[in-house]
């Protein structure tokens, strides 16, 4: 089996471009509820980046991602994050596993949390990622608020994605591609189940072929995805005073 070598599919990136292009490709799979959502990367030190508030997702540079400690507090960068990251500080203080998580309202995938239903899965794509689902409908109100967070959070347990009741959805990684596969094909599964069932319903996948699929790498996934999106902006690596 061929097996790329280490940074042969990408340039060499800080971990603030890896988290720009991580934003960059979930806005174009339909991450994009304008000013929501947010994302944290769990760095080695235990410092999170994540993007700023007031920046869209598909908008902010490397030079505006923010660090954050584990209590919220600015570390570095000129913007404040987003008042939701609340649910991603509860998350990480219990979730040791986690690296990545995700925050949005992708359209469909929001659709199925206003039902109250998990969707099942249907073709290979919507298998893509794994990871066990979980419908959280235990808080009322925001993320942003702390004990919301915290109930949310609680209500999910070891799960790896949680439909949020009447919200969105938070996804989960151990690393940066695995977060981004479960975000793009998670999205996939919502939609197409939505229009299977629009056509009077299929049988899903069996459960055997379903769990093979989920544990999959998909190797270069995550590095085509950003490759595409390096080239719509050839500067989209660059710090902002430095673009052409």
């Amino acid at each position: 089996m061929f097996t790329a070598e280490p940074g042969a599919l990408l340039p060499p990136l800080t971990a603030e471009q890896e988290l720009v292009l991580l934003a960059r490709t979930l806005w174009h799979e339909g991450y994009d509820d304008h000013l929501a959502g947010h994302i944290t990367y769990k760095q080695p030190d235990g410092t999170l980046l994540t993007n700023p508030w007031f920046l869209l997702w598909d908008e902010f540079g490397p030079d505006d991602v923010v660090r954050i400690d584990s209590d919220g507090n600015v570390l570095e960068g000129r913007w404040p994050p987003a008042p939701g990251v609340n649910l991603h500080l509860a998350l990480h203080r219990v979730r040791d596993d986690v690296v990545v998580s995700i925050h949005n309202h992708p359209r469909w995938v929001t659709v199925w949390a206003n039902a109250r239903r998990v969707p099942g899965v249907h073709d290979q794509t919507g298998a893509l990622g794994g990871g066990r689902v979980v419908l959280v409908d235990e808080f009322g109100g925001t993320v942003a608020a702390e004990e919301a967070a915290s109930n949310a959070v609680a209500a999910m347990g070891d799960a790896d994605i949680a439909l949020l009741a009447g919200h969105g959805v938070f996804i989960l990684g151990p690393d940066l591609p695995r977060a981004h596969l479960r975000a793009v094909s998670f999205a996939e599964r919502c939609q197409r189940a939505a229009l299977v069932e629009g056509l009077g319903g299929a049988k899903e996948l069996q459960p055997d072929i379903n769990t093979t699929l989920g544990v999959a790498e998909f190797e270069g996934f995550w590095e085509a995805m950003a490759r595409r999106e390096i080239r719509r902006d050839p500067d989209v690596l660059k710090p902002k005073e430095r673009r052409c």
